[in-house]
This record gives structure tokens, C-alpha cells and sequence, in this order.
């Protein structure tokens, strides 16, 4: 992510037309007291009525021009501030969309959203009209005051010991805003994942009946939220009377002594009309400077937290040169695997095969095993701790990412599918060369087609969020056509036939029989997801405890034969006759 000042430098032209903009419009603004003072001098006290026409026209050119100039300055900062913010949530997206696994694993959803919405709005705010503002502020104040210097030194002196206090009391208030505004980021961040939590699993806890709860847990957030804010509007009200105070006695001062030296003749009533007009040219930027240095701590506020996120790298990362491996066979090679989190127990241990082109492998386990871990190392979302992990006798770690995982098909555990038509979803990551007749051609093989085409728009029918209204098995043929449709060398099937019945299970058993030159790992609970594989792996707390096939595992009389006798002591058919019928 690029600095600020980086950015701001890219638009510099247009910046710069902005601040010359603002710049002659501050200047006329500073030359209108100066016509005041002639009306009141030279016409209205000295009688010079072929004066009048003149000077009015003065007044109402200024008017015009000043807003012509007020529109071409906003204009520009508006479309550059613009700009700028939706480049940095482009690439605070895509920076966020590099970083490996394990950074998710330690940030909420709602927190990122927090910072790609509401963050990078903050900074456009502080980049456009608050930025704007706090510039003109700057400019008006510092102009009225030579002005003033010019017509009396003498008559400066208050307005400059405002200025002053007010700039004092805009720094300590801005000091105590910044701290308040990174809490409340903080909170903002998790009242979103609360939020994001609750909505996308309003089914589970309208199952359980937890709506007491989960309300409790969002009014909690909230509650912290509305403190904090009014923390920070304890610290806006605590400093913006001074501010309001000073801005309102300036014109006060000024009126009072200035009446009294124009009754001692040292000034002419005109100039104190023009000084009047320079106080309140003051007196409204000491107003919005209060609501301004809050806009901009939350800017800053916000700018830290992006920063924060930009700071992280990827764990995952190809080497300088990696290796090409065309085309892609499927031969698979776990060399003595270990796998750790960080300050977590190890999850795989020791852990080695080999899996031909090809081949079916069934991976089986108790939950928490590490079944899925070794998925998630293959397709490299994690690294090994020891160890190496090949494909086609390449160390995985020297491989193009985007080849690995683009020659891996998968349907994982947690099924996803966006809010977009089964047509989308069934193509989902090779949209440029699937098209419908290869969808249609995977939601058969997957067995979906015979529910897809019932729908009243079949394969245009929209989804909803994460599948809504489509049954378990419904959700989880959609995800296995959508990998059947990528046609990959390499098919993982991370416990997807849970959810379909035995019937429809064989049937996508037979379809994938049917494939014999695509390495299959099929990770399952069922003896009947795995019976057929070539080679079933059976994992205990992290490592390979039993190897072997169908047979000679149920000859071993071990874990898996334990597995058989749970699943099928009860009944009536076995997986095996079941395939036999």
C-alpha cells in the first residue's frame, strides 16, 4: 500500500489546482472588508455617490467569481480524493486477498470489513471536504490576520492571541480524539463480526433458540460502542465551548476597542467596519475547527489501522524461480510430513505416502486427526514444519502457486456458494473456458442435474447467500460438479458425500471410477466414501496408524475394523453388498 503523501503526490496537478482555487478565493474573500471600508468611508461618510455604482459591482463580481472558484476547488478535491480512496481499497483488497491462511485464522471477517469499508471512508473524508476545509481554515485565518496587520498593527493584537488559544485547543482536543478513535475503530471492528456471525448463522440460532443470547452479545458490543462514542463526544464538548467562547468574544473586542479609537480619531469608521469583517472571516473557522480536528483524528485513526494490515506479509510465497511442472500427472509424495500451528499442539506427525497418477486414496480418522490438514498443506495453504510434500517428484515449495492449486480440484468440508446463478457457481474459478455444455456435463456426473433442471430457470436460477433454500445434498452435489468441471488432474473430496444418501453416494462412486486418469483422495467418516479406494490411510492423533486396502484392513482387525463394526453392526447390508446390488 502506498503512503498518503505518496498519492497526494501522483494528483499534485490536481491538488494544485484546488489550493490555487482556494487560494484566490481566500484573497477575495480578504479583499471585500477593504471595498466595505471605501462604502463607508467615501460614500456613506464622505458623500461619494458616483462611488456606489462601482463598488457594488465589485461586490457581486466577487460573489461570482468566488463561486465558480468554490465549485471548480470542490470539484477537483472530490474526483481526486476519490480516486485515491478507491485505489486504496482496491489494493488494501488485493493485499488482504495475498496473505496466507494463518492471517485469517487470527483476524475476523468483520474486523477486514471494517477496515475495507469504514476505514478507507474515513480517509477519503479527511482527503476530500475535511481536508478541504482544515485548509481553508488555515489559509483564511493566516490571510485575515496580514490584512488586518496592514490597516492597524495595533487593533491585530486580540485576534492574534485568539488565533493563539484557539490552535492550542485544537491540538490538545485533536491528542485526545486520535486515542478514542483507534477504541473505537477497535469496537467497530468486532460489533461487525458480531453482526456478520449472527446473520449468516441466524438459521443455527433460530435452531437452537439462542436469540436471547445472541442479542445479549451484540447489545454488550454495542453498548461499548455507544460508550466509546460518547467518550469521544465528551472530548469534543469538554474543549469546543473555548473554542465557541474565543470565536464569539473576538467581534466583541474588537467592536469595543475599535469604537474607541475611531471616537479618538485614530482610525476612520470604515476601517473598523473592515475590521469587523476580518473578525468574523476568523470567528468561523474558529467555529468548524472543533468539528474538523474530529474528522481528521479519525483519519489518522483509520490511516493506522489500514497501515497496520498493509505491515503483514504472506507465509506463503513462491521462490525466486519457480519450477513448471506440463503437464501435471497427479503423482503425490507425503516425505516424513509434520505439521504445527503456531503455539498449538502438532496436528500431523511423521506422516508418509505415496500416491500414483491415477489412483484412489480414502483418508479416514476420528475428528480433530488431521485429515484436513493434509489437504490444506497440498494445496499449500499452510507449509510443512518438517518435512517436504511432491507432486510429480517436485517439492511443492518450488512450484507456481497458481499451477499447484490450479491443477487441484476440491470440494472441502465447509461448503460455500455465493449469491450468484448455479450456472456462476458450477464454474467458479475457469470461467473463461467452461461454458454451459460443461456444466451441464459436470452436474450430471455429479448427479445434480436431476434437481437443477426442475427449477423454474434451471441452471440460471439465482442462489441464495451460501445456498440458502437448497438441501445439504443439494449444496454438496453443486460443489462436487463444480469441481468435476475443472476437469483437474488432481480431485479432492474433503468429506463431500456426508450429506447425500447411500444411493447417490455409489453413483458419484461409479462416476469417479470412471476417471482413471485423475488422482482421487477421498477423505471420509463413511467406510462406504472410501471401501473402493486403491489405498485407505486410517490417521490417529496426527499420524498414519493403519495402511492398507479394503480387505486388508478388515483383515488387520484394527481401527478401521472397529469403524466397520460401528457403522454397520446394526445393519442389514454392508457397504460391500450394497455395491454388489
Amino acid at each position: 500500500m502506498k503512503k498518503l503523501s505518496t498519492y497526494i503526490w501522483e494528483h499534485k496537478f490536481a491538488y494544485l489546482f484546488g489550493v490555487v482555487a482556494l487560494v484566490i478565493g481566500v484573497s477575495l474573500d480578504m479583499v471585500a472588508p477593504l471595498i466595505n471600508r471605501r462604502l463607508v468611508d467615501d460614500v456613506i461618510v464622505g458623500g461619494q455617490l458616483d462611488q456606489l455604482g462601482r463598488l457594488l459591482l465589485m461586490i457581486l463580481g466577487i460573489g461570482l467569481t468566488r463561486s465558480v472558484l468554490f465549485y471548480a476547488r470542490t470539484y477537483s478535491y472530490d474526483v481526486v480524493s476519490a480516486k485515491i480512496s478507491t485505489d486504496m481499497r482496491s489494493r488494501l483488497y488485493r493485499h488482504i486477498q495475498s496473505l496466507s491462511a494463518d492471517f485469517f485464522d487470527r483476524n475476523g471477517t468483520g474486523e477486514l470489513m471494517a477496515r475495507v469499508k469504514d476505514d478507507i471512508d474515513r480517509i477519503w473524508e479527511g482527503l476530500s471536504y475535511v481536508g478541504m476545509l482544515m485548509l481553508e481554515v488555515i489559509l483564511h485565518t493566516s490571510m485575515a490576520l496580514i490584512f488586518m496587520y496592514r490597516l492597524n498593527p495595533k487593533m491585530s493584537i486580540a485576534p492574534t492571541a485568539v488565533m493563539i488559544i484557539a490552535a492550542s485547543i485544537a491540538i490538545v482536543m485533536e491528542r485526545r480524539l486520535g486515542a478514542v478513535y483507534g477504541e473505537i475503530s477497535e469496537q467497530n471492528a468486532k460489533l461487525n463480526t458480531t453482526a456478520e456471525e449472527n446473520l449468516t448463522g441466524v438459521r443455527v440460532v433460530k435452531s437452537f433458540a439462542r436469540e436471547k443470547h445472541e442479542i445479549k452479545k451484540f447489545l454488550t458490543h454495542n453498548r461499548r460502542y455507544k460508550e466509546l462514542n460518547m467518550k469521544q463526544s465528551r472530548v469534543f464538548i469538554k474543549y469546543y465551548p473555548y473554542l465557541a467562547i474565543v470565536s464569539r468574544v473576538l467581534p466583541l473586542i474588537i467592536l469595543l476597542q475599535g469604537g474607541y479609537m475611531v471616537i479618538q480619531g485614530e482610525i476612520t469608521l470604515g476601517t473598523l467596519a473592515a475590521f469587523l469583517d476580518y473578525s468574523i472571516n476568523i470567528v468561523w473557522p474558529l467555529e468548524m475547527l472543533g468539528w474538523l480536528t474530529n474528522g481528521m483524528a479519525s483519519a489518522f485513526a483509520s490511516n493506522k489501522k489500514i497501515k497496520k494490515i498493509c505491515a503483514e506479509k504472506p507465509t506463503i510465497t513462491e521462490i525466486e524461480v519457480p519450477i513448471s511442472v506440463e503437464p501435471i500427472k497427479g503423482k503425490i509424495t507425503f516425505d516424513n510430513v509434520s505439521f504445527q500451528k503456531e503455539d498449538q499442539f502438532e496436528i500431523l506427525k511423521n506422516v508418509s505416502f505415496t500416491i500414483m497418477p491415477g489412483q484412489t486414496v480414502g483418508i479416514m480418522g476420528a475428528t480433530g486427526s488431521g485429515k484436513s490438514s493434509l489437504i490444506h498443506l497440498l494445496l499449500r495453504l499452510y507449509d510443512v514444519t518438517d518435512g517436504a510434500i511432491y507432486v510429480d517428484d517436485v517439492d511443492i515449495r518450488h512450484m507456481y502457486l497458481h499451477q499447484l492449486r490450479g491443477s487441484i480440484g476440491e470440494v472441502m468440508q465447509d461448503i460455500f456458494l455465493f449469491s450468484d446463478t448455479v450456472f456462476e457457481n458450477v464454474r467458479l474459478g475457469r470461467r473463461d473456458i467452461i461454458d454451459m455444455r460443461a456444466v451441464r456435463t459436470a452436474s450430471r456426473q455429479a448427479h445434480a442435474d436431476n434437481f437443477i433442471e426442475k427449477m423454474e430457470r434451471q441452471y440460471d436460477t439465482v442462489i441464495g447467500e451460501r445456498g440458502v433454500g437448497l438441501s445439504g445434498g443439494q449444496k454438496q452435489r453443486i460443489t462436487i460438479a463444480r469441481a468435476l468441471a475443472r476437469q483437474n488432474p488432481i480431485l479432492i473430496l474433503d468429506d463431500s458425500t456426508s450429506a447425500l444418501d447411500m444411493e447417490t453416494e455409489m453413483m458419484i462412486q461409479e462416476t469417479l471410477a470412471e476417471m482413471p486418469a485423475v488422482t482421487k483422495i477421498i477423505i471420509g467418516h463413511r467406510i462406504s466414501a472410501v471401501c473402493q479406494a486403491d489405498l485407505i490411510l486410517f490417521l490417529d492423533k496426527g499420524e498414519i496408524a493403519e495402511h492398507g486396502n479394503h480387505a486388508e484392513l478388515m483383515a488387520a482387525n484394527g481401527l478401521y475394523y472397529q469403524t466397520y463394526l460401528a457403522q454397520y453392526s446394526t445393519q442389514a447390508k454392508t457397504p460391500e453388498a450394497s455395491y454388489a446390488d
